[in-house]
C-alpha cells in the first residue's frame, strides 16, 4: 500500500481519484490547495503526489517547488492546460509526469503505478560511480564535482543516472524521453536538449563525458 496525496480544488476530481486510488490498493489523502499540500507534506511522508496546476492560495507549480525543497516525492501534475511551456516548466522543477484534463482515472492510476515502480527500482539499487573528479552516487541521489556537491534538479539527477547506467551506449532523444520521463511525450525533442544543457553546466569540466551524437541523441563516455 502506497500513500497518495491528491491535490485539487475541485472536490469531484479529488473524490474520483481517491476512489480509484483505494481500488488500486493505495491509501489516499486529499488537499484542496497548494498551501494545504505543502503543510501536509511537512507533517507526513507520501509516496507520490497528484497535483493540480491552477488552484487558489498557492498554485501547483509553486507548491511542487516548496515540497521539493523538503522531500524528494514523485509528482504527477494535473492540468486543463496542455501547452508545451507548462509541461517543460513542470519537468524543469522535477515533475515526473503531466496529465491533461479531462483525463481517464484509470490512465492516471496506470501512470501512478508506473512512476512508483521506477522510483522503487532506483531506491533498491546501490551504485556509486567515479569518473576522474566526478562522483555519481545513485543510491544517495548525490553528485559531486571535485568533492563539491552539485545542485541538480530532480529530473537532471534522473537523466544523469540513466546516462551513467547506460554509459557507452548511444541513446536517441526518443529513448531518453521514453525511459527517463516514462510516458508518451507530446512536445518535441527540445525537452531533452534543454535538460542536457543544464546538466552539462552543473557538471562543469566533466561535461566532456556527455557526448552529443549529431542527428541522434547523446552518450555518456568516460
Amino acid at each position: 500500500m502506497k500513500k497518495i496525496l491528491i491535490v485539487d480544488d475541485e472536490e469531484m476530481i479529488r473524490n474520483v481519484l481517491h476512489e480509484y486510488a483505494e481500488y488500486e490498493g493505495h491509501e489516499a489523502f486529499e488537499a484542496e490547495n497548494g498551501r494545504e499540500a505543502v503543510q501536509m507534506c511537512k507533517d507526513n511522508d507520501f509516496d507520490i503526489i497528484l497535483m493540480d496546476v491552477m488552484m487558489p492560495k498557492l498554485d501547483g507549480f509553486s507548491a511542487v517547488k516548496e515540497i521539493k525543497k523538503m522531500k524528494d516525492i514523485p509528482v504527477i501534475m494535473l492540468s486543463a492546460r496542455g501547452e508545451e511551456y507548462d509541461k517543460l516548466f513542470g519537468f524543469e522543477i522535477g515533475v515526473d509526469d503531466y496529465v491533461v484534463k479531462p483525463f481517464s482515472p484509470k490512465e492516471v492510476m496506470a501512470r501512478v503505478n508506473a512512476v512508483l515502480k521506477r522510483h522503487s527500482k532506483s531506491e533498491n539499487k546501490s551504485d556509486v560511480y567515479k569518473f576522474e573528479g566526478l562522483e555519481v552516487d545513485i543510491t544517495g541521489r548525490n553528485v559531486y564535482v571535485d568533492g563539491e556537491k552539485a545542485e541538480l534538479t530532480p529530473k537532471e539527477y534522473e537523466l544523469l543516472f540513466y546516462l551513467v547506467k547506460n554509459r557507452g551506449v548511444a541513446l536517441s532523444r526518443e529513448k531518453l524521453l521514453s525511459d527517463v520521463w516514462g510516458f508518451d511525450f507530446f512536445g518535441d525533442d527540445r525537452t531533452v536538449d534543454t535538460h542536457i544543457k543544464m546538466l552539462r553546466s552543473n557538471l562543469k569540466q566533466y561535461r566532456k563525458f556527455v557526448l552529443t551524437l549529431r542527428g541522434m541523441g547523446y552518450k555518456f563516455e568516460a
